[in-house]
C-alpha cells in the first residue's frame, strides 16, 4: 500500500527544503547501541532497517535522521542509503561537540565513511545543550570553523544544533544566527521551550521535534486514561496533530523500530486540514482533567518564576520534577514520568540536575530562597516529597549509555 500522497511537507525555514511532516528517526531501529564490529550485525537486524527505510519512503517520508553517537545506525543506513536516488533524500547526521576540533572533524569523516555518501543535507552539533557547550566548544574552539569548512567543501548542505538544554540556552543559540535549524524537544506534556521555537522562528530556523512519541509521554504503551481521553484519535496521533497545529514547526521524529511504526502517525494526516477543529475537544478534556486533578491555577501556573537547576541548593532540577510529577500524576503518564525522573543526574548536561532524594527539613528551609519567583513556593517541597514517592526507582540510562 502507497500513501505518498497523504504525506505533507513543510518549508524547513531558511533551508528551503521541503520537509515531509514526519521524519524517519535512526536511534531504534539498529543493531547496537555503542560501539559495534560489522559482523555483530545480522542479516535479520539488517533486512529490517532497510524493509523501514523502504516504508517510510513509500510513505513519502524521505527525511533520513541518525547521528554518530546511535551505534550501529548509520552504518547500516550505509547498506542501503548508497543504493537510494540521492536527490530524493534529505539525510541529518549528527556530531557531538568536541573542545578539540580535529576530533570533531575526525568523528564527521567517520560518520561519512559508514554512511557512505559524498554529503549530508544536515548536519547538527549533537546534544549542544548548555550554554559553555554553545559559546566555547562549537563557536570559539573551531567546531563551528570545522562545519563552515564541511560546507564549502560540499559535503554538509546545511547547520543545526540538537538539544535538551534550557529554554534559555536554546534562545540564546537561535539568536547568534549561526544555525539553519534546531532539533528540541516540544510537545503536549512539555511546552515550556515554545519562547525558543518563537526565536528560532524569527530568524527562520528550521524545527525538528525530538522524540514525540517517546520522550512526550511514552505514548506507544499510553495509560488507558489517555486512550480515552484522545478518543478518536490515538494519543500518539493527539500529540502529532499537536505539535502540527503550529506552522512553526516543521516535522516530527518518528523513532521507528520497525516498518509497521509510521503507519499510526500517516493515518493521523488525513485530519491534517482540520487540525483546530479535530484536536481542540480533546486538548479541552485533557486540561479539565488536569484541573480537576491540579486545579485551575497550578495547571495553568505551575512553571511559572521556576529556576534553573543550577541556581537550585543541592542543582535539584525543581522544574523538571514539576513538570513530571504535574502530567503524570494528571494524565496516568506515570511510568513515563518514572523513565524521565530516574534519568536525573545519570545522563550528564542531557538530563541535568538532581531528583529530590533526601529532601528533609534543614533542605527544605535552604530550598526556599531559590523559590521567591513562584507563586507555589510554599507548596512546592510537599509537592517535591509527593513526586520522589511516585516517581523514584531503579537508576535510568540514556539508550545509548545501554
Amino acid at each position: 500500500m502507497s500513501n505518498t500522497n497523504t504525506m505533507r511537507y513543510r518549508r524547513f525555514g531558511r533551508t528551503e527544503l521541503q520537509m515531509p511532516v514526519l521524519s524517519c528517526g535512526g536511534m531504534r531501529y539498529q543493531q547496537k547501541w555503542g560501539e559495534f564490529e560489522p559482523d555483530d550485525i545480522t542479516p535479520e537486524n539488517q533486512a529490517n532497517v532497510e524493509a523501514t527505510v523502504h516504508r517510510a519512503l513509500e510513505l513519502g517520508i524521505n527525511h533520513i535522521e541518525t547521528a554518530r553517537g546511535y551505534g550501529s545506525s548509520e552504518y547500516q543506513l550505509g547498506r542501503i542509503l548508497p543504493k537510494l536516488p540521492r536527490e530524493q533524500l534529505i539525510v541529518q547526521t549528527k556530531v557531538g561537540p568536541n573542545e578539540d576540533p580535529k576530533q570533531f572533524l575526525e568523528t564527521f569523516n567517520k560518520s561519512m565513511n559508514y554512511l557512505q555518501l559524498e554529503y549530508v543535507d544536515l548536519l547538527a552539533f549533537h546534544g549542544m545543550s548548555t550554554i559553555e557547550l554553545l559559546n566555547q566548544v562549537v563557536l570559539r574552539n573551531g567546531c563551528m570553523k570545522i562545519a563552515r569548512q564541511l560546507q564549502r567543501e560540499g559535503r554538509v548542505r546545511f547547520v543545526g544544533f540538537s538539544t535538551h538544554g534550557s529554554c534559555g540556552m536554546i534562545q540564546a543559540a537561535a539568536r547568534t544566527t549561526e544555525f539553519d535549524y534546531m532539533n528540541v524537544h516540544w510537545y503536549f506534556v512539555n511546552d515550556l521551550n515554545w519562547p525558543a521555537i518563537e526565536e528560532a522562528t524569527k530568524v527562520d530556523m528550521g524545527v525538528f521535534i525530538i522524540s514525540p512519541n517517546d520522550k512526550g509521554g511514552k505514548l506507544y504503551e499510553p495509560p488507558a486514561k489517555m486512550v480515552d481521553l484522545c478518543q478518536p484519535l490515538t494519543p500518539m496521533q493527539f500529540n502529532d496533530l499537536y505539535c502540527l497545529q503550529r506552522p512553526q514547526v516543521h516535522t516530527l521524529s518518528i523513532g521507528a523500530a520497525r516498518p509497521t511504526d509510521f503507519d499510526e502517525h500517516v493515518e493521523a494526516l488525513a485530519y491534517y486540514d482540520q487540525i483546530p477543529e479535530t484536536i481542540g475537544p480533546i486538548e479541552q478534556r485533557l486540561r479539565e482533567e488536569m484541573m480537576k486533578v491540579w486545579g485551575e491555577d497550578w495547571t495553568q501556573r505551575w512553571s511559572e518564576g521556576l529556576p534553573d537547576h543550577h541556581e537550585v541548593p543541592g542543582d535539584i532540577n525543581v522544574l523538571e520534577i514539576l513538570r513530571l510529577w504535574t502530567y503524570a500524576k494528571s494524565l496516568d503518564l506515570v511510568e513515563w514520568g518514572k523513565m524521565r525522573y530516574n534519568l536525573l543526574g545519570n545522563g550528564g548536561h542531557w538530563f541535568p540536575g538532581q531528583t529530590a532524594n533526601g529532601l528533609d527539613e534543614e533542605s527544605e528551609i535552604a530550598l526556599a530562597p531559590a523559590l521567591t519567583r513562584s507563586p507555589f513556593a510554599a507548596r512546592i517541597p510537599q509537592v517535591l516529597r509527593e513526586a520522589h514517592e511516585m516517581l523514584a526507582g531503579e537508576e535510568q540510562k540514556r539508550l545509548s549509555q545501554s
